[in-house]
């Protein structure tokens, strides 16, 4: 488990496409993000680095 830093997630919509965009690679993951920080939340077998290019080719930076 481990915490990302994702820009623009402002809505219930973000919030499914990022869960989408790791569950494409691993539909087993859990996916929880807090909008006021924009911390996501992920329980998955993805790497970090995998699943950040995974949420960035979304349309959703991640940063450090």
């Amino acid at each position: 488990m481990y915490t990302l830093k994702v820009s623009g997630i402002t809505c219930g919509g973000c919030i499914n496409a990022v869960t989408r965009a790791v569950q494409a690679q691993d539909p087993q993951a859990q996916v929880q993000a807090d909008l006021a920080t924009q911390l996501v939340t992920l329980e998955t077998t993805l790497s970090r680095e995998s699943a950040a290019e995974l949420i960035t080719e979304a349309g959703f930076p991640v940063s450090n």
